[in-house]
């Protein structure tokens, strides 16, 4: 073969595999165009048909037609809510429903007097309105007449954690505060506050709050009314950018997240002294939930540690006051009382509080009771809740209180009397009781009996048992046809054991080891696993109706059930939860009457006279047992709590 033909035939692939980087060059180059090409085309095809979807859009607007864009209602209506006192914020409410209907939009006018929020404000949840609040402040930073109780429902509702911070999530609103800046105190404080719960409570502000000052010389914009007009041209701006579809798009010339169009919803801002306080905290919600207690473990230890610095710090300031070797102080400090004051405490003297339950003013407008209604046949409404000795020996991780109340293992305070205590207490709790005539839904027949007090819960913040007095205040309860209820956190056994007889008598067992009882109770007594021992041995000694109260959180209290087992045994209560039945059937409510004729003859005796729990227990109701069908009152059932009604015992 020639080589010289071989080296010919193949010289045009040696030439290409010559200049093969030229070759790849190539390849690419014309790949890369190629994919440009279509990217050109794709954009512009997508452009031309969003130049389409408008002009069908103004297509159909001019003949009357709903935009494509607005496939669902943005706002269905508005309403406008008001509480006024001397007409000016009613007047407000009418000239801002007028301004919505030129809008063409529903509009209702409410007044709050009218309005109950427990049964329609979370309906605004979902009803798409836009919900417009004109709210005054009257005397001394309170309400007006008609706004009270919405306020009132709105405060516990916003510190309840039953409620929750997304309860009204959903809600849209906007709030006008009508108030005098010559009050500078209170100056717009119910709007400000309205403003607060709200937003608390998880709805959400649609425009920032407007403050109306009635002081000319003050006012941002001449006079109230002026400052009325200016936010009303806001919020129906703010409307009409709603109606379209929410955000108006950013044009671009603002800096990134400043855009005012773009903002649905400014966070709470507050100047107020008032509402700097510890329940304004990012949580949100001053009451601590146990289920959430794994949540807020850091915080309670920060609290901690802050609580024991200002202790040593008072320690400091006390060591040097002027009171003299055999001079006590009062437990309720100047700041205490502030603390209490807002969580809706009415103080007594310088160691007593009382407080009225949420389930007392359930069952004054004819609804349920708490569970000791089912449980025990306890009148809510007839309840009061109340405590002789607002100090404690533990530090509970869950105190829902966030830790306001003093501490201490033995009395150290100033001692108020028994008889000034009792009778201050039930004159708080009818005073707070008589708030609630006129308030929507309140029963007559119910209010005329919440104001005579049938039961006394001893369990707000703090142990009753240290108040040295204890036994001589439950005689007078006793005298004055009072049942008594009394909780202890089980580090008093001698007091426990000298304890004289009380309808029924609880133990906090907050867990069940020695080395939980102190990670949970955070107890200050050295012995404290002991006392604790101690003392649900005394309780089995007690012949009156007793009852464990545990409080379990998971994965901190509810692992050892063995060791639960053990301290019932120990202290052999008569309920846990419900565990008494009688020939089959559940015997868990107490005949009132009963239990005052047998501790009257106690008392007659000396004390010598005896009973036990089941001389004074009573049969269930069939309403009140699981799985019953019935949903009221069986009068035949009810015989032992409207037998004898209670006098009136506001002389006691």
């Amino acid at each position: 073969m020639d080589p010289a033909g071989a080296w010919d035939s193949a010289s045009p692939w040696v030439s290409l595999w010559t200049n093969r980087f030229y070759v790849y060059v190539g390849l690419a180059c014309g790949i890369s165009l190629w994919i440009c090409f279509q990217i050109v085309i794709r954009r512009r095809d997508k452009s031309s048909q969003e130049k389409s979807v408008p002009k069908a859009s103004r297509d159909l607007g001019t003949e009357g037609s709903i935009s494509l864009q607005r496939k669902e209602v943005s706002v269905s209506g508005v309403k406008i809510f008001y509480g006024s006192q001397t007409g000016t914020a009613k007047g407000f409410a009418a000239s801002l429903a007028e301004a919505v209907t030129s809008l063409d939009l529903p509009v209702a006018v409410v007044d709050l007097k009218d309005y109950d929020p427990d049964d329609h404000l979370v309906e605004e949840v979902t009803s798409k309105n836009v919900c417009a609040f004109m709210v005054a402040t009257y005397t001394d930073g309170r309400p007006t007449e008609s706004a009270v109780w919405f306020c009132k429902w709105l405060e516990e509702a916003a510190s309840d954690f039953r409620f929750g911070k997304t309860y009204l999530k959903g809600m849209r609103y906007a709030v006008f505060g009508l108030g005098n800046s010559a009050y500078a105190s209170h100056f717009n404080k119910v709007g400000k506050n309205v403003d607060k719960w709200l937003w608390m409570l998880g709805a959400h502000r649609v425009v920032a709050r407007g403050e109306g000052d009635c002081d000319v010389a003050n006012s941002t914009h001449g006079s109230i009314e002026a400052d009325f007009r200016a936010w009303k041209t806001k919020f129906l701006a703010r409307l009409q950018t709603l109606e379209k579809g929410g955000k108006k798009p950013c044009d671009g010339s603002c800096k990134r997240g400043q855009c005012e169009s773009s903002a649905e919803e400014e966070p709470f801002e507050s100047t107020s002294e008032d509402e700097s306080g510890a329940e304004d905290r990012p949580n949100l919600n001053p009451v601590v939930d146990v289920e959430d207690l794994g949540r807020i473990v850091s915080c309670v230890k920060r609290e901690k540690r802050e609580k024991e610095q200002q202790e040593e710090k008072s320690g400091l300031l006390r060591s040097s006051g002027k009171n003299g070797p055999g001079e006590r102080r009062a437990m309720i400090t100047p700041a205490l009382r502030e603390a209490l004051t807002r969580q809706g405490y009415q103080l007594i003297g310088s160691h007593s509080g009382v407080k009225l339950c949420r389930w007392t003013k359930s069952m004054l407008r004819g609804r349920g009771g708490c569970y000791k209604h089912t449980f025990y046949g306890i009148e809510s409404h007839r309840c009061m809740e109340t405590t002789p000795s607002l100090a404690c020996a533990n530090k509970c991780v869950f105190c829902w209180r966030h830790h306001t109340n003093p501490v201490g293992t033995e009395w150290r305070w100033k001692m108020d009397q028994p008889e000034m205590i009792l009778k201050e207490a039930i004159e708080n709790h009818q005073s707070m009781i008589k708030q609630f005539k006129g308030v929507p839904g309140v029963k007559e027949e119910r209010f005329e009996e919440g104001m005579m007090v049938k039961h006394c819960a001893l369990s707000l913040v703090g142990e009753p048992i240290m108040y040295p007095e204890i036994n001589r205040f439950l005689t007078l309860l006793h005298e004055c046809k009072i049942s008594s209820f009394l909780v202890t956190n089980a580090q008093f056994p001698v007091e426990i054991r000298n304890l004289k007889p009380v309808t029924q008598l609880y133990v906090s067992v907050d867990a069940s080891t020695e080395d939980r009882l102190k990670k949970i109770d955070r107890p200050l007594f050295k012995d404290f696993w002991q006392r604790f021992l101690d003392s649900l041995k005394a309780l089995a000694a007690k012949q009156q109706r007793t009852v464990y109260r545990l409080t379990l959180v998971k994965a901190w209290n509810v692992d050892e059930l063995q060791a639960y087992a053990e301290l019932v045994s120990l202290g052999n209560p008569d309920f846990i939860e419900v565990k008494f039945k009688v020939g089959g059937e559940w015997w868990t409510w107490i005949d009132y009457d009963r239990f005052q004729e047998l501790v009257r003859e106690y008392e007659d005796s000396g004390g010598s006279a005896t009973f036990g729990a089941r001389d004074y227990t009573a049969r269930t109701p069939r309403w009140a047992v699981f799985g019953a069908r019935e949903r009221g009152f069986d009068p035949k059932d009810t015989r032992y709590q409207r037998k004898n009604k209670s006098k009136d015992i506001s002389g006691c």
